[in-house]
């Protein structure tokens, strides 16, 4: 997208989106999003050419669409096409990145051609579901890493939290949550089917990475990010 002036240009594969799936018309609205000053576009149609569509700025609508944080979630690679799904939903409830994790009791491994398609693959749901929830940004899916790698990139955030099967204490959880606040970086790291081993739990202890409990019930790797995620978009939407 080029915005100058009073007009807006919409280049690359939303050019076919509107024009041969919407089936849009010259003078109707659109909304376009851009991600370098949070702003949201308001634009008529005014002309549709080969590889791009030329619209008339109306207005821009100025608003916090974004957490007041930034959310990182280190999502340890889950079996089939979970990653998906996941991926998905936490862009959809506000995450800023999510970085896959390579933890020691993951079932699937991948090596560097499988990953550059998946990635690809992965980064392309990430921009629908951006633009599905109307995100001001499309948050980026970073390469698989290592579990050692990861606890010391989430080392320099501000908040560490990795929920633990084993930890106790619903009320600490809570006490947690609730003195998230804006402007902060937020680390969550989320296991594998097969949870975290000890080790790893310690490494992250000694990271200041918490662990915390999200309830009696053991959840599937999924739920416990949906999870997590959804209690601090509780907590910090404004």
């Amino acid at each position: 997208m080029n915005v100058n002036d009073k007009s807006v240009i919409i280049l690359g594969s939303d050019v076919n989106h509107i024009k041969n799936v919407l089936r849009m018309k010259i003078g109707e609205e659109i909304v376009v999003r851009s991600g370098q000053d949070n702003r949201e576009y308001r634009c008529g149609i005014a002309a549709f050419e080969e590889n791009r569509v030329l619209c008339e700025l109306r207005f821009v609508k100025e608003e916090g669409v974004e957490l007041p944080s930034k959310v990182y979630l280190f999502q340890s690679l889950p079996k089939a096409d979970k990653m998906e799904l996941i991926i998905q939903k936490a862009v959809e409830l506000g995450v800023y990145q999510v970085i896959p994790v390579e933890a020691k009791r993951c079932v699937v491994k991948l090596d560097d051609k499988k990953a550059r398609v998946k990635l690809a693959r992965w980064q392309n749901i990430a921009e629908a579901a951006a633009k599905q929830s109307k995100r001001a940004i499309i948050p980026r899916i970073a390469e698989p890493i290592g579990f050692d790698e990861a606890v010391k990139l989430a080392a320099d955030m501000d908040v560490g939290l990795i929920p633990y099967e084993l930890a106790k204490g619903m009320d600490r959880t809570r006490e947690i949550i609730g003195k998230l606040r804006g402007g902060q970086s937020i680390a969550v790291f989320i296991g594998p089917e097969g949870g975290f081993d000890e080790a790893e739990i310690a490494k992250a202890s000694e990271r200041a990475i918490q662990p915390i409990t999200l309830g009696k019930r053991i959840l599937r790797t999924e739920t416990a990010g949906f999870t997590l995620l959804s209690w601090i978009m509780y907590q910090l939407e404004e």
